[in-house]
């Protein structure tokens, strides 16, 4: 009897114990008479790549109360030093290959980076254009790879403007009424062997008619803005149709984000029921690191290149585009991709894989009790940038509570430069009494 009286105390004594320490923490008093933690945020809201540690909040040294870190951590080439321009102006840097004669211009899509040659005025450009045209399209009819899209019939107007297109010596694909081309087909006709005759099909299944087409490209080309561009047709053989080098690498950057776009523009030839198998007229595809995009020529525009070239550095994959506009001299295509090939390394040169968070940075600390817990990352992270590059750095944190153990996750740090995105787990470094 004694013993089932001492082993009843006993229960109601652990009873009343967990019942207190239950209405401590429900009180906000915390155990032991600790106050509920509080949290406060050590991470600066932007880092800028390449300072010191403390002049922006984040630097060159890594953890610390002022941020995680930013660290060059590969290089892919020569380092820029801030030079050039990013997505808030455009200039014309040093050290780059630009042609002597007409514009050019270069961006790195994945860091928001891009430079110009100089002052720029509206230009013809050609089947350059036809970027624009396969934008549109494919943003009215997406194709996922490994699809060919709605089957379109050749109409007697379709195959009329071959016979126009062979009569002026305009580029083109040998069509016939009442041949059917998928949209899929369409497009590698378009994009790889330039066919002004497609671009005429295309714009009418797209939109009933030329003008409402090019209606569609001008109001997109606003919306991506391209303030210096305005197209007057869909092929670019009109002298109307201009643009600059820096605009056309607005649509190019767009497009290149679409991978049926970047799969056919990186074709060397394609075969069509009709034409039988045509060649591309951009020069250097199948070079190594070579995508595209699309060459273009006339009288009136001189020849022009709009290129991607995929490389990597730090383990990271990115495009460097560049583009040519208005160069006169002989084999002028084949002279537009050698300078903006040049001009595509050049940028890449300039990109370096930068660490972002070492593991173990601390982003935030929690004071409990008298005493300041941090709160770290639990891995490291890199992303692409260049010197000067400004890296948002946002904290997302759920409220601890007393008890939480060392290594509990509490939430991220997300990292963000222009396309890149790095989230980082956040741990607590040590028990929150």
């Amino acid at each position: 009897m004694r013993r089932r009286l001492r082993l009843a105390r006993t229960l109601s004594g652990l009873v009343a114990l967990v019942l207190l320490i239950v209405w401590l923490a429900g009180s906000g008093s915390g155990l032991a008479g600790l106050p509920t933690p509080t949290v406060r945020v050590t991470l600066a809201p932007v880092a800028i790549v390449g300072d010191p540690v403390g002049s922006h909040g984040a630097g060159s040294q890594g953890a610390g109360s002022q941020g995680a870190g930013v660290t060059s951590a590969a290089s892919h080439g020569a380092r820029s030093h801030g030079a050039g321009a990013t997505s808030a102006g455009v200039s014309s840097p040093p050290g780059y290959p630009w042609p002597s004669t007409g514009e050019a211009a270069v961006a790195v899509p994945e860091v928001g980076y891009r430079a110009q040659s100089g002052a720029e005025r509206p230009v013809p450009v050609a089947s350059m254009t036809k970027i624009m045209t396969a934008y549109v399209v494919l943003g009215d009819h997406p194709l996922a790879l490994g699809q060919q899209g709605p089957r379109v019939r050749i109409t007697a107007a379709d195959a009329s403007q071959f016979g126009v297109d062979t009569a002026t010596n305009q580029s083109s694909v040998a069509v016939k009424a009442g041949e059917v081309l998928t949209e899929r087909q369409m497009l590698e006709g378009l994009l790889v062997h330039s066919a002004n005759d497609l671009a005429y099909a295309l714009a009418v299944w797209d939109a009933g008619d030329i003008g409402a087409f090019v209606t569609k490209m001008n109001k997109t080309a606003k919306k991506l803005g391209m303030l210096h561009s305005h197209f007057a047709d869909a092929s670019g053989y009109s002298p109307s149709s201009r643009s600059t080098a820096a605009d056309l690498l607005r649509v190019a950057a767009a497009a290149m984000s679409d991978p049926v776009f970047s799969q056919i523009v990186s074709m060397t030839s394609v075969t069509l029921p009709v034409a039988g198998t045509v060649q591309s007229y951009t020069p250097l595809i199948g070079t190594t690191g070579v995508i595209g995009v699309k060459s273009g020529f006339t009288t009136a525009a001189g020849g022009g290149d709009v290129l991607a070239y995929r490389t990597s550095v730090g383990g990271h994959d990115f495009l460097a585009l560049a583009a040519v506009t208005s160069l006169r001299t002989w084999t002028v295509l084949g002279v537009a991709g050698k300078a903006a090939l040049a001009l595509a390394k050049a940028a890449a040169a300039r990109v370096e894989a930068v660490t972002i968070a070492k593991r173990g940075a601390v982003v935030a600390q929690v004071r409990a009790g008298g005493r300041t817990i941090p709160l770290s990352t639990s891995a490291a992270a890199s992303l692409l940038a260049l010197s000067g590059s400004r890296v948002r750095q946002v904290v997302h944190l759920r409220a601890p509570r007393v008890g939480t153990r060392k290594g509990t996750l509490l939430g991220a740090v997300v990292f963000v430069l222009a396309g890149e995105r790095v989230t980082v787990p956040v741990r607590a470094a040590a028990r929150i009494f």
